[in-house]
């Protein structure tokens, strides 16, 4: 089996296939229904180099040691082996396009070249101009906003760096055809992370009357400071910057709030149009009979829910993500060599709506994508981390998903190979913050300014977060230093507004529900 790996970069399942009911995505639905799709996928940290390098090398950021963007873990933490490096390491051709590593220090400035990838990564040229002027204001000036509908034909080299990364993927895939051997292709595109730069045609699928406010757009009143982050990142653009939004909780106009989440829907319908191309290039190769495709991304992002943008959260909906798997001959029949899996879908056309795919719905975490893919290729899976594996260059804090597929043996095994139990389905995740309060650098303090850390778990039933005192010099958790707690239960408090973890009445669940976190 070949791989094609795709991750897109702050998409929030805002997909047709988990039941959204606004945004056009008819392209990755199509993959959703060749797939096994988990309804209950979390990031291990909601922003994008540590997400990344988490789920890149099976570990997560208290083994990775990195929260912000600036450390290397084969020098910082220790020289961890990567998912594509053992696919390479294992006779397969390994290579990268686009966003797939966060760029700069925490990949070494290469993303991670030649450890990971067979050949040089490729990166679009036109990214360099991604927050630069090049957005047309009311006032027909050029500016680096945060809505940035353009004319494509405008724009410097007449391109867009995902157009871009999409043409290469495709390239490759003719060459990989030619050349006859097996290959592991990572494509990482940029959108709908900000600033929401994409061809202007598609604000057009979202006339502005049908696009809402966000069910709970208000800062919940229980929500602890130090559990809000103040978006800072938009605030830096020059459209937000006009508003002369208040720091730290705003809030920003209704009408500017409605037009964030329509530019942010669209930049997912652009999304959706390239990964439509890229996958009808796998039918035009040949390879989809022979390729395993996973498509997810690295964390969500907030459009106002709790007052909130952005990520840099420990709600679900910064740190929930789609994650679908195809695997030919297991989630769908092997085709006909003439049939076509992924036909190309014109999102302009009249495009009808899926239907949600429901299965599987346990808590499952990025951190596992590694022994997964090894599963599904017929690899070795690499062996559990022990507590402490700085030291150990090839192990897993993620546990294989492949035992949730439907078509698993046995359907949902409760253990591994050597029958020692599996713990229930948990999702973990956290975030670091500078002080107790929003401060400017709350968003993403370096690891020097982190004195909170807050730890969350997501249940089936509930999520529970505490933020405890922390200290960078030597990466130590007091457990007895609980500066604050979350507590909300799914099914009464789906979008987690009503905190009550110092609700008397429950007063006595908290501890109980939130002891696994110190385990």
């Amino acid at each position: 089996m070949n791989v094609l790996f795709i991750v897109s970069d702050d998409l929030r399942p805002a997909l047709g296939c988990y039941g959204d009911l606004v945004v056009k995505s008819p392209n990755i639905d199509q993959l959703a229904s060749r797939s096994v799709v988990f309804q209950n996928a979390f990031a291990q940290q909601a922003v994008c180099a540590p997400s990344r390098v988490s789920f890149l090398t099976g570990r997560r950021p208290d083994t990775t040691r990195l929260y912000d963007v600036h450390s290397y873990w084969r020098v910082h933490a220790g020289n961890y082996s990567t998912l594509p490096q053992y696919f390479k390491e294992n006779g397969y051709t390994t290579m990268s396009v686009g966003k797939v590593f966060h760029p700069g220090i925490s990949s070494n400035h290469s993303d991670d070249y030649p450890y990971s990838w067979s050949v040089p990564p490729f990166h679009p040229s036109s990214e360099k101009y991604e927050n630069t002027k090049v957005c047309k204001g009311k006032d027909g000036q050029l500016h680096a906003n945060l809505l940035c509908p353009v004319d494509v034909a405008e724009m410097p080299e007449g391109t867009l760096p995902d157009i871009q990364s999409t043409e290469e993927a495709i390239r490759l895939l003719k060459m990989m055809k030619e050349n006859n051997s097996k290959f592991f292709l990572a494509v990482g595109y940029h959108k709908p992370h900000i600033p929401f730069r994409y061809p202007q045609e598609f604000l057009k699928l979202y006339p502005m009357e049908s696009i809402t406010l966000a069910p709970d757009p208000d800062v919940p009143k229980g929500l602890p400071s130090v559990a809000y982050n103040p978006w800072t990142d938009i605030r830096h653009r020059d459209d937000v910057q006009a508003l002369n939004i208040s720091f730290p909780y705003g809030p920003i106009p209704e009408d500017f709030q409605r037009q964030i989440r329509q530019n942010y829907f669209a930049s997912v319908s652009y999304l959706d149009m390239l990964v439509g191309k890229l996958l009808n290039a796998l039918d035009d190769t040949g390879f989809s009979n022979n390729t395993i495709v996973v498509f997810t991304a690295d964390h969500g992002w907030s459009l106002g829910e709790h007052g909130e943008w952005a990520k840099y959260s420990n709600f679900d909906i910064a740190t929930r993500v789609p994650l679908m798997f195809y695997v030919p001959g297991m989630t769908a029949p092997l085709s006909h060599p003439r049939d076509r899996l992924f036909p190309f879908i014109d999102l302009f056309a009249q495009v009808s709506k899926p239907l949600p795919q429901g299965e599987p719905k346990e808590m499952v975490e990025l951190v596992s994508l590694f022994p997964t893919l090894a599963e599904l290729a017929g690899l070795s899976v690499p062996p559990p981390c022990p507590k402490t594996s700085f030291r150990i260059s090839l192990c897993t804090e993620g546990q294989s998903m492949v035992r949730y597929f439907p078509s698993a043996k046995g359907g949902h095994e409760s253990s591994d190979d050597e029958g020692k139990p599996h713990r229930p389905p948990i999702a973990f995740s956290q975030y670091p913050r500078p002080s107790d309060t929003p401060q400017l650098n709350s968003d993403l303090p370096l690891l020097k300014d982190i004195r909170v850390m807050g730890y969350s778990m997501r249940t089936a039933y509930y999520r529970c977060t505490l933020w405890l005192g922390f200290n960078p010099s030597n990466f130590s958790v007091d457990w007895n230093d609980v500066h604050a707690g979350e507590l909300y239960f799914a099914e009464s408090d789906p979008n987690q507004d009503h905190n009550i973890y110092r609700s008397k009445t429950h007063g006595h669940l908290t501890k109980k529900l939130c002891r696994i976190l110190e385990h």
